[in-house]
Order: C-alpha cells, then structure tokens, then sequence
C-alpha cells in the first residue's frame, strides 16, 4: 500500500481550491446582476448546482495532480505533465475572467476551446504514468464538454 505524502496532497488540493478562489472573485458578483439577464438555453443548470459541482471537480483535479506528482516518473515527464496541469488551470480562471470578468461570452468561448484541449492534453499525458491519475480528470473534460455547448448556446441567445 502506498504511504499518502499528507503535505503535497494539501498542497495539490489547495492549488486547485485556489484557482477556484480566483476564479469566483471574478464570477460572485455578477451572478446576480449580468449573468441573470443573460439569455440562457433551456437545458442551462440552476446556479445552485455549479458549487457542488466544482468543488467536486476541483477536488477531484488536486488528488490527480497529487497522484500525478508523486509517479515515480523522469523528470522530463514530471515537467511535461505538470506544466499540462498548471496550463489548463490556468486557462480555467482565464475563462471565468473572460465570461463574468470582462462580460464577453464569445472571448470565453474562444477560451474554452483552448481550455477544453489543454484539459484533454493533460489527461493523455497523465494516462501515460498513472491511470487513476487520467481517469480523476475525466469529469471534469466531460464538465468543459458541456459548459463549452452552454457557453456557445449564451452565446447565439444573446447576439
């Protein structure tokens, strides 16, 4: 059985949490204001739902990047797939930036397709040395997947 390394698992936890941090800085205060007057498609969630759910996708994300981190890999390797994670968690705050920061659905929406690659990139490359690590990023792929249709939806309804 492998000895969980209690440090690194907060720290790959907490640097996801952080991300999510940034991102509702950007997202809490126009929740009720702009993004309520938006024109939304019929199969767009009720608000309530998105903090459950991210924050089971976050989580998810810090224990894969933890699982990730903690391969017995090559440093290049290390390199490559951690810089895949810190890119795509990037780009996840660009997106609440470019959606609720700067109001501009159809600059998020650019975003997101970014977004949606670097996530799919760094489940390949984290499927190369770690199975669980892969799998635990799928939900959140499948997540980019529809928010990419709900943002592009927002997108035409409010042209």
């Amino acid at each position: 059985m492998t000895k969980i390394k209690v440090i690194p698992l907060i720290f790959s936890i907490g640097v996801c949490f952080l991300a999510a941090g940034v991102g509702s800085v950007f997202t809490t205060s126009v929740i009720d204001t702009w993004y309520a007057t938006l024109n939304k498609p019929f199969f767009n969630p009720p608000n309530w739902i998105f903090g459950p759910v991210w924050t089971l996708l976050y989580l998810m994300m810090g224990i894969s990047l933890y699982t990730f981190w903690n391969i017995k890999i090559n440093a290049k390797e290390r390199r490559q797939g951690l810089s895949l994670f810190f890119v795509q968690l990037v780009l996840n705050v660009l997106w609440s930036m470019l959606f609720f920061g700067l109001k501009s659905p159809i600059g998020a929406f650019i975003g997101i397709i970014v977004l949606w690659l670097a996530i799919y990139l760094t489940i390949r490359k984290f499927l190369e040395v770690s199975k669980l690590a892969g799998w635990l990023l799928i939900p959140y792929l499948a997540w980019a997947s529809f928010a990419t249709i709900l943002n592009l939806s927002t997108v035409f309804l409010n042209r």
